[in-house]
């Protein structure tokens, strides 16, 4: 079980192919083939929110819930870091694909980062990746 203190979860993901894909209200966006890392949190139950991300049939309510059925998720992170200093420290090196995705109800730029190659994670503090590192 994961301490009550890790809030955050990062969902790294793979696009094998490009898609056209309507993301709820927000409207239709292309996502290039590649790599993306999604940033989200829960005040309680991280876990069954990471289960739920994991689930294929679920009602549609978070952006990410309108990408994930494209995707392949190959690792998922928590840390205790908040979800803004995650989100600020990915964009410093990756792409915004979808301004505001996952992040309406924030001040960051995004919650979602793409790289047409797979991001070389090691370059982020350690407490990013190292308290609960799961390979899918």
């Amino acid at each position: 079980m994961l301490s009550s203190v890790q809030r955050t979860y990062c969902l790294e993901l793979v696009l094998e192919k490009s898609v056209t894909a309507r993301i709820g209200k927000r409207g239709t966006f292309v996502f290039q083939a590649g790599y993306y890392i999604y940033v989200g949190s829960a005040r309680k139950n991280i876990e069954q929110r990471i289960a739920r991300h994991l689930r294929t049939q679920k009602k549609q309510f978070w952006h990410i819930d309108y990408l994930l059925p494209y995707t392949r998720i190959r690792a998922v992170w928590v840390s205790s870091l908040s979800e803004h200093r995650i989100a600020a420290l990915l964009a410093r090196d990756l792409e915004c694909p979808v301004v505001k995705f996952g992040a309406s109800d924030t001040t960051d730029v995004s919650h979602l980062f793409f790289s047409r190659k797979k991001p070389k994670l090691f370059r982020y503090p350690l407490s990013l990746l190292t308290h609960a590192k799961k390979r899918l």
